[in-house]
């Protein structure tokens, strides 16, 4: 029998963005190489983050998007009923995440984007998390590189599809955009954006 050495170690309290435009699109960033990042550097995933002491979900995950895509710019729309959790795959337990957590524990929001992409900016924290981003359609979320979060982004690509619409009412079916690159519905060419 093999002994976990990390089974005492808790799940850290976290929040998700599942982030949609006026398309019905979710974004997601590129995780940028950072010292104990949570994965691969390449692997795409929805903005989340850590949990202020005693916070409100609703609040930190408002923060979290300013803090991770430099925007607030958003409503809420509604969140997943539950918690989920998620180990860090054994590469990364005991580094990851200060070494302190075995994995995260996460209250995940849908959330309406308000603004106009030239307010996304990877590049106001001096140590941004992520390189590149994109909008593409909730239902190829689990296609996309996303390493160990796969099922997490399954679940919610099912909670969250009646929120996958455009400002119309019409689903999402748009092909995902390039890495870095803007699908906003206002300009007829894809605009290249500086990560």
């Amino acid at each position: 029998m093999t002994v976990d050495p990390f089974a005492h170690l808790p799940y850290r309290p976290n929040v998700g963005a599942a982030l949609f435009n006026r398309r019905g699109q979710v974004l997601v960033a590129r995780r940028a190489d950072l010292p104990n990042a949570e994965g691969a550097p390449g692997m795409w995933q929805l903005p989340q983050g850590g949990i202020d002491g005693d916070e409100d979900p609703a609040a930190a995950v408002l923060r979290e998007l300013r803090e991770e895509v430099g925007t607030g710019n958003a409503r809420i729309l509604g969140e997943h009923p539950e918690w989920l959790s998620y180990d860090l795959p054994p590469a990364l337990m005991g580094r990851a995440l200060g070494g302190r957590f075995r994995g995260q524990r996460q209250r995940w929001f849908a959330l309406r984007f308000l603004g106009t992409d030239d307010e996304i900016r990877l590049d106001l924290d001096p140590h941004p998390e992520f390189d590149a981003w994109k909008w593409l359609p909730l239902a190829a979320l689990p296609t996309v590189e996303v390493g160990f979060k796969r099922d997490i982004y399954a679940i919610l690509a099912r909670s969250f599809a009646r929120f996958a619409v455009d400002d119309e009412g019409n689903q999402s079916i748009i092909r995902p955009s390039r890495p870095g690159r803007s699908d906003d519905a206002r300009q007829d060419n894809e605009l290249e954006r500086d990560p």
